[in-house]
């Protein structure tokens, strides 16, 4: 009966590590989204190249 009133382990601690975890892959999957949205962007030199040698 007294074994079972006593805490054997503490979760506090446990909760806190997971929650940053949480926090943490949350962050980085939002900047992966914000990269893949962004794209790359179109080089402009090589179209003004395009156009020099068309003109040629």
């Amino acid at each position: 009966m007294i074994k079972s009133s006593i805490a054997l382990y503490s979760w506090t601690s446990g909760v806190v590590m997971i929650a940053i975890f949480a926090v943490v892959c949350i962050t980085l999957v939002g900047i992966l989204i914000n990269f893949m949205s962004k794209g790359r962007p179109k080089d402009v030199s090589n179209d003004l190249l395009e156009e020099e040698n068309k003109k040629n």
